[in-house]
C-alpha cells in the first residue's frame, strides 16, 4: 500500500478511535450528562468532578491510552515519527470534536499525553526526549506556582515545538508539534456557549479561555454560574 493512503487510512482510523466518549458513556450510565454539567466538557476531568473520582481516574487513562496506541501502531506499520505525530494529531481532534457526539468532546488533555509520552521513547534514534522534559518541567514548575493546569499545560506545548527546533529534530516533527498546540488552542477558543460570554468583550473572552480555558478569570465564579443563575 502506498505511504500517504497508508497514512490517511490510519489518520481516519485514529480520528474514529479519538472519538470514542467514553466519558460520556460512563456518565449516561450514572443518569449525568456530562454536556449540561460541570464544564461540559467529555472527558475524564469533567467525569471526575460531577460523577466520581475513581471513574474519571479510569476514563483519563483510557483518553491516554487511546493517543498512545495510536502511535505505536503508526511505528508498528514503519511510518516516521512525523507520520506518527500526524496520526495522533487525528485522536486529539477526534476526542475534543468526536462525530458521535456532534463534535461536543473533552480538552483533549490525556490523550496529548499519551503521544507525547510515547512518541520520544519509540523513535529514539529519530527524536530526542528534551521537548518532554521540558514540557514536564515548565508545566511542573507553573503549577506549582499556579495550582491550575490551565497556564501550565498551554506554556509546556508551547515549549514542544521550540525545543524540537533547537535540538534540530525533522520539520514534519516541529510542525507536528506547533499543530498540537493549534489543537489545544482552538478547542479552548471555540468553547461551548456560556451566558458569560453575552457578558464580557470577545478580547477579554478569548484571553480569558486562551488562558484559563473558562470565560471568566476565576474559577469560583465559573464554578458558581450555575447556582447563581438558578438564583436569578
Amino acid at each position: 500500500m502506498d505511504i500517504w493512503i497508508k497514512f490517511i487510512v490510519l489518520v481516519i482510523a485514529s480520528y474514529t478511535v479519538g472519538s470514542v466518549p467514553l466519558s460520556y458513556f460512563v456518565a449516561r450510565a450514572r443518569g449525568v450528562d456530562l454536556r449540561k454539567q460541570g464544564t461540559q466538557q467529555v472527558g475524564g476531568g469533567n467525569l471526575w468532578r460531577t460523577v466520581s473520582r475513581k471513574l474519571g481516574l479510569l476514563v483519563g487513562i483510557f483518553d491516554f491510552i487511546k493517543g498512545a496506541v495510536m502511535v505505536v501502531i503508526v511505528r508498528q506499520l514503519g511510518l516516521d515519527a512525523g507520520l506518527q505525530l500526524g496520526v495522533g494529531l487525528a485522536a486529539i481532534a477526534g476526542h475534543n470534536w468526536p462525530a458521535f457526539l456532534r463534535f461536543h468532546g473533552g480538552r483533549g488533555v490525556a490523550t496529548t499525553l499519551g503521544i507525547i509520552i510515547i512518541l520520544p521513547w519509540i523513535n529514539r534514534a529519530e527524536i530526542t526526549t528534551w521537548p518532554l522534559v521540558t514540557f514536564f518541567s515548565v508545566a511542573v514548575a507553573l503549577l506549582i506556582l499556579f495550582r491550575r493546569t490551565p497556564v501550565p499545560i498551554l506554556a509546556g506545548l508551547i515549549m514542544l515545538p521550540v525545543m524540537s527546533a533547537i535540538n534540530q529534530e525533522p520539520l514534519s516533527v516541529i510542525l507536528g508539534y506547533a499543530a498540537m498546540l493549534l489543537i489545544i488552542i482552538a478547542k479552548r477558543l471555540i468553547a461551548q456557549p456560556s451566558k458569560e460570554k453575552r457578558k464580557i468583550s470577545i478580547g477579554r473572552l478569548l484571553l480569558n479561555r486562551l488562558l484559563f480555558d473558562r470565560d471568566v478569570r476565576y474559577r469560583v465564579d465559573w464554578v458558581n454560574r450555575k447556582r447563581i443563575d438558578k438564583q436569578e
